[in-house]
Order: C-alpha cells, then sequence, then structure tokens
C-alpha cells in the first residue's frame, strides 16, 4: 500500500520541455510527492515556499540556466544541503566539473533511463536521510554535552563555594572581605587590561578566572590553630611563623584539588599562584619563595595589593580601620618595594571604583 502523499519525500522537477516534466511526473508519483517547475525562477519561488527533499535540475533553460539556479539554491542556508541531481544533454566533463563545484550531487544524462532515475533519486534521498539523522544525533550530543558541562560547571561552582565558606567559618574575622577583595582584583585587572603591556594576557576570560580562584587565596586557613587564627591582639614572632604557612599549605591543598578534579581549570591554576605568592613583595622579602618583580605571578600581584588594601581599611580587634587616603598613602609608600608599580597605578588610576565597593560591602 501506498504512503499517504504528504508523507513521501518531496521531488521538485525542473525542466523547460513539458515533455520532459510530464515524463519525469509520470515515472515520479508513485513513489514520491512531485512538483514542477518550467523555469529557473519559478523553481526558486517553489523552494522558497516548502523546501523539497530534492531536485531534479535541467541545466540549459532560457533566461536562468540550471547553474544559476544551483548557486542561488547553495546560496540559501534552507536549501543549501538539498541534493541537486543535473539532468542534461551535455557530456563534456567540464559541464560536470562546474556542476560538481557549485554542489550538485550527481547528473543523469539525456535521453533519460527510467531505472536510472530512480536508482540514483533513491540512492540521494537515502544519502539525505542519513545525513539529517547524523546532523541530528550530533546535535543531539552537542546539546548533551553542554548539558554536562553546565552540570560540571555547577558542581565546581558548589565545591568553590564550599571551600569559600568553610575559610569563612574559620576565621570570623573576615566579614565581607573575601567578598570585597574579589571586586578590588576585578577592577585592577580591568584597569591593568587597557595597558599595551598586559592587554594580551589580560583577556575578558583570563580576568574571569583569576577573579573566580581569587576568594581562595586564604584557603590555607584552614589548616592554622584557632588559638593563633582567632587571636585577639598581635600575633608573637612563633605564632607569625606559623600563620605564614597558609600560604604554602593553601597552595598545598590546592594542588591536590586539582590533581583529584583531573583537569586543566584555570581558575583552579589561578587560585594556586594567588594561595601560593599573595604575601610576595616586589622587592622579594615576601613569602614563602621570596619571588620579586614579575617572577611573582600577575594574579598573585594583584591579589596583594587587594589583601593589604582591604585590610588596612577593615576594622580588627587590635587596630582601628584606615581612612581610604591613609591606605592609599601607606600603599604609595610600598610601591615598588611591596607592590607592583603598575598595579599601584592601577589602583590609584581606580579610587572611586575602591571607594564604592568598600561601601556597597561593608561589614
Amino acid at each position: 500500500m501506498n504512503r499517504p502523499n504528504a508523507e513521501r519525500p518531496t521531488i521538485l522537477v525542473v525542466d523547460d520541455t513539458p515533455t520532459n516534466l510530464s515524463l519525469l511526473n509520470g515515472l515520479l508519483r508513485e513513489r514520491y510527492r512531485v512538483k514542477v517547475a518550467n523555469g529557473g525562477q519559478k523553481a526558486l519561488d517553489l523552494c522558497k515556499q516548502v523546501a523539497p527533499d530534492l531536485i531534479l535540475l535541467d541545466i540549459m533553460m532560457p533566461e536562468m540556466d540550471g547553474f544559476e539556479v544551483c548557486r542561488q539554491i547553495k546560496a540559501d542556508p534552507r536549501l543549501r544541503r538539498t541534493p541537486v541531481i543535473f539532468l542534461t544533454a551535455k557530456v563534456e566533463s567540464a559541464d560536470e566539473e562546474q556542476g560538481f563545484a557549485l554542489g550538485a550531487v550527481d547528473f543523469i544524462h539525456k535521453p533519460i533511463s527510467p531505472s536510472i532515475v530512480l536508482a540514483r533519486v533513491r540512492t540521494h534521498l537515502e544519502n539525505r536521510q542519513w545525513q539529517i539523522f547524523l546532523e541530528n544525533k550530533n546535535a543531539w550530543l552537542e546539546n548533551e554535552i553542554e548539558s554536562r558541562l553546565r552540570q560540571i560547571n555547577r558542581l565546581q561552582d558548589a565545591s568553590l563555594q564550599t571551600m569559600i565558606g568553610l575559610a569563612e567559618f574559620r576565621d570570623e574575622s573576615t566579614g565581607n572581605h573575601i567578598r570585597r577583595t574579589q571586586e578590588y582584583v576585578r577592577v585592577i585587572a580591568e584597569r591593568l587590561a587597557e595597558t599595551p603591556k598586559h592587554s594580551a594576557f589580560l583577556t575578558p576570560e583570563t580576568i574571569a578566572s583569576i577573579v573566580k580562584s581569587a576568594p581562595l587565596h586564604d584557603i590555607g586557613k584552614i589548616s592554622i590553630p584557632d588559638h593563633i587564627l582567632l587571636k585577639r591582639g598581635p600575633l608573637t614572632a612563633e605564632e607569625f611563623t606559623v600563620m605564614k604557612t597558609h600560604a604554602q599549605r593553601g597552595y598545598d591543598i590546592l594542588v591536590q584539588i586539582r590533581n583529584f578534579v583531573g583537569e586543566d581549570s584555570d581558575y583552579l591554576f589561578y587560585a594556586q599562584q594567588i594561595a601560593r605568592h599573595h604575601h610576595e613583595k616586589w622587592d622579594g622579602n615576601g613569602y614563602p619563595d621570596g619571588l620579586g618583580g614579575e617572577a611573582i605571578p600577575l594574579a598573585a600581584r594583584l591579589m596583594a595589593l587587594a589583601d593589604v588594601y582591604d585590610a588596612l581599611c577593615t576594622r580588627r580587634p587590635y587596630k582601628e580601620p584606615y581612612s581610604h587616603e591613609d591606605a592609599v598613602r601607606h600603599i604609595l609608600a610600598g610601591r615598588g618595594s611591596h607592590f607592583d608599580p603598575e598595579v599601584v597605578d592601577a589602583l590609584i588610576a581606580s579610587q572611586e571604583a575602591f571607594q564604592e565597593i568598600a561601601r556597597q560591602l561593608s561589614d
């Protein structure tokens, strides 16, 4: 039993000779839904109404030949994958080369053989169906991959927030310190990105990764004993020696996490740099490695300034907060010794943004 006409593949037959249109319509209509056009422009108009599944296209036609029709069909995103088979009395290889170059899938030479026409049409329709199946499968797989990546990113973000929350829970004096320093890092990085020296490295993607990792700068403090971490007064020399180990310990924790995750995560990479090196100084007198100058990773140099600025401007049990102006003067005094001069200059150029962040995220 024949399938209903609407379920059959649609074949568009294009030929300026009525006899040929009648012949091909009679040959194909038992198996396919057939549309006919006696010229190139009519064929294009029919294609715009409903895209056919396959086109049988004569080459030698008045006004617009088959090559031009094919060219316009392949220029249309809706039609470019529709198989085009040329029907032609031309037998020159140059004509076939031109047709294939335009995107045709086959040539059938006139006078036509009914069995060859049916076989070629069936073959190319089957090929197109497989192509559609694979395209749909690829689209499904891409959607699945995107969905899994979103799940992974959500899990990573949840893990990140858990680690940040743990660090905050262990250090009750931090308040909004983590959020403020994260925003200070963003402001400085975006300012430096405007300079020729740093524009290539500080892309929007890199800045996003550095900002995302900044809250983990003090993750190593979870390993510091409470009597030191939560002490209400200044630390002794011995206690400060223990406190300084948080930089190395934070780095070690993040290395283990990154190895466990088993992927090259940008934000964990920058988190490692920041955790280990945000107490290094431009003149080489910091810790834990005594790095100096540009040997200190840029992400850590950004964090170093953001961390100190916030510490100066925040009330602690053992000190009153500095004003913004006093904090800036203190940082300027460390330009070229404690801090990267360019990072300090970026802060100076962004003072209003720093003050706004401090106001919005005050404890």
